[in-house]
């Protein structure tokens, strides 16, 4: 029985912990998309800066975003560069593991389902959350629907 609360307590101490984590997004003014992601973020705990700048451009060079990986907004996360409708779980499970040599998290394009770009009817599409390397190279990280692991 002790070990059960004890793997239980384990198992919810990473999000637990993160609550309250600052994400700091940088978005265009005239995508409603990104105000769907930022709105998924604050619901799962996150504390989010909304930033509405005219070009997204110069903060995804700062941050290091490979030109392949690119969506529609950008954010970091305690150091953690991201790009596009990356899920809260994902953001959670990388600062949790922090990958050795990988500096960010991408969900490229705008796969249907993915938090903020939900549409009433159609079913979730299964995509990948891509991690990033300081170099530009990437690899498929994490596979997901909606916003869950699949």
């Amino acid at each position: 029985m002790i070990r059960r609360h004890l793997l239980l307590g384990a198992l919810a101490l990473p999000a637990a912990s993160q609550e309250g984590l600052r994400v700091e997004v940088w978005r265009d003014p005239y995508c409603g998309c990104c105000e769907g992601w930022v709105a998924h973020l604050r619901q799962e705990g996150f504390a989010v800066t909304d930033r509405v700048v005219p070009s997204v451009g110069p903060f995804r060079r700062a941050l290091g975003t490979p030109s392949d990986l690119l969506s529609c907004h950008a954010a970091r996360v305690q150091g953690v560069a991201l790009e596009g409708h990356v899920p809260a779980h994902a953001i959670r499970r990388f600062l949790a593991e922090r990958p050795a040599g990988f500096v960010g998290l991408s969900v490229p394009a705008m796969p249907i389902g993915t938090p903020g770009m939900e549409v009433p009817g159609r079913e979730a599409e299964i995509y990948e959350v891509v991690a990033w390397r300081r170099d530009g190279s990437h690899t498929p990280w994490l596979r997901m629907r909606g916003a869950l692991p699949v």
